[in-house]
C-alpha cells in the first residue's frame, strides 16, 4: 500500500502547457520534462500541473519571456513564475522557484511557519515601464471569495503562491487586510487596525498603525502613481471593504477585491 505522503511524480505528457506568442516546440517539451521531474519532490500526489509560456512577438529588451507553473499538490495550489531575456532562461529560473516551493510544501507547516528568508525577491516578474502618454487601464480584475485566515496562514499561502502581497480577511479581527514582505519579516495593513485581536502570531510581523485610506478606485490609482509602491491598499469609498490596486508586469494595473 502506498503511504499517503510518498512522493508521486506525474508523466510529462500529463503536464498541460499553454503558450502565448511565438513559443518554440522545444521550449514546450522542455517545460513538460522539467515540471514532471520536479513533481518527484512533492510530499503528496500531484493532481494537476499546468505551465504557461509567454513570448513577445518580436525580440524586445523591455518585454521579457515569462514562464508560470501551477501545481495542485493534493488540493493545495503551488504557483511559481519567472521572467528572463530568453524562454530557456525564464524556464531555468522557474525550475529553481518551483523546486523551492515543492520542497517547502513537502515539510510540515509547523516546521516552516516561523521561517523567513530576506533574500526572497519582492516579485518574480519585472514591471515594464508604461509610456508617459499611455492611458491608465485596469487590465485585470479579481474578486476573492470570503476567506478568513490568520497572519501565519496568510504568510504561508503567500509564499507558496509566490506573491509579493496577499489580500485576505484576518480571522481574529475580522478586518480586511493585506500582508506583504518587510526587511525583517512581514507587515500587515488593515482597514481598521486591531492588533489586540490577532491572537498568537508565529511569523515576525509588524502592524501598520493607521487605518486604510477610504478612496475611489481612481483615487487609489492616483496614489499608486505618486507613491511609487508596488500596490495601494485602501477601503472602498462606497462599501468600506478592503481593496488592492497594483502594478502588473505588462505596465497595466490589476484590481483585487473581497466578496
Amino acid at each position: 500500500m502506498r503511504r499517503r505522503n510518498a512522493p508521486v511524480a506525474i508523466d510529462p505528457a500529463d503536464v498541460r502547457v499553454e503558450t502565448r506568442g511565438p513559443v518554440r516546440q522545444g521550449a514546450v517539451e522542455h517545460a513538460r520534462e522539467a515540471v514532471a521531474a520536479l513533481t518527484r519532490l512533492a510530499g503528496e500526489p500531484v493532481l494537476f500541473a499546468r505551465v504557461k509560456l509567454t513570448a513577445p512577438d518580436a525580440p524586445d529588451a523591455k518585454r521579457p519571456y515569462t514562464a508560470q507553473a501551477n501545481l495542485d499538490v493534493n488540493g493545495r495550489l503551488i504557483r511559481a513564475q519567472a521572467a528572463g531575456p530568453s524562454m530557456y532562461q525564464a524556464l531555468d529560473l522557474l525550475e529553481d522557484r518551483a523546486r523551492t516551493r515543492l520542497r517547502r510544501t513537502a515539510r510540515h507547516w509547523e516546521e516552516t511557519r516561523g521561517r523567513y528568508s530576506p533574500e526572497r525577491r519582492e516579485s518574480s516578474l519585472p514591471v515594464l515601464p508604461r509610456p508617459a502618454d499611455a492611458e491608465r487601464e485596469i487590465v485585470r480584475r479579481k474578486t476573492l471569495a470570503a476567506y478568513r485566515a490568520t497572519p501565519d496562514e496568510a504568510a504561508f499561502d503567500m509564499e507558496q503562491l509566490d506573491f509579493g502581497f496577499y489580500l485576505f480577511t484576518e480571522a481574529g479581527s475580522g478586518q480586511d487586510s493585506v500582508l506583504y514582505r518587510a526587511e525583517e519579516g512581514y507587515r500587515m495593513a488593515q482597514v481598521e487596525p486591531r492588533p489586540e485581536a490577532l491572537g498568537e502570531v508565529a511569523v515576525p510581523l509588524a502592524i501598520d498603525p493607521g487605518p486604510a485610506p477610504r478612496l475611489t478606485t481612481a483615487e487609489a490609482v492616483d496614489r499608486l502613481e505618486v507613491s511609487g509602491r508596488a500596490f495601494e491598499f485602501y477601503a472602498d469609498a462606497d462599501t468600506g471593504r478592503g481593496r488592492l490596486i497594483y502594478h502588473r508586469y505588462d505596465g497595466g494595473y490589476g484590481l483585487i477585491t473581497i466578496d
